[in-house]
């Protein structure tokens, strides 16, 4: 199921309604705070600031509560993601098979690229063919630089 993101809500007028709606649909219950942040990042692409302020007001929450649980998940976006986001394995399997390598690399080659992101990722269950990287939703073994960048750049479809 695709789900089309608005990756740049800054202004509040189009970005504060998914806010309302995901909190309404938790009845605003402060315990849900985790499923309704994934609500607001699954729609709006990340969890923008202005957010903090309306989920703390109606869940009775302190702002500084929202921006702690939201700091603290890694996996919370706090501004607009990349158009490509590249996750490199992280673990020992891929590590010894020169993913340290590989991830600096990538990270050269894409440090001027706002529209590639990479990330650390700490293992895809893929260490037969490390190293191994997500681009998307899909995982790569055996990965090198240049396959990162023609896949990063849509030139493959493995």
């Amino acid at each position: 199921m695709a789900t089309t993101l608005n990756i740049n809500p800054e202004n509040r007028n189009s970005g504060s309604r998914p806010v309302a709606l995901a909190c309404e649909q938790y009845n605003n219950e402060a315990e849900m705070l985790l499923p309704i942040l994934h609500q607001v990042q699954k729609t709006i692409g990340y969890i923008p600031a202005f957010a903090y302020s309306q989920i703390a007001k109606s869940l009775n929450l302190s702002r500084a509560e929202v921006y702690g649980v939201v700091s603290f998940y890694h996996d919370f976006r706090q501004k607009a993601p990349a158009k490509t986001i590249v996750k490199v394995c992280r673990s020992e399997a891929c590590q010894s098979m020169g993913g340290r390598g590989l991830k600096a690399g990538v990270e050269t080659v894409f440090s001027d690229n706002d529209a590639v992101a990479i990330e650390d990722i700490y293992c895809l269950g893929n260490c037969a063919l490390a190293p191994a990287v997500m681009i998307g939703e899909r995982v790569y073994g055996r990965a090198s630089i240049d396959m990162i960048v023609k896949l990063a750049q849509g030139k493959v479809n493995v």
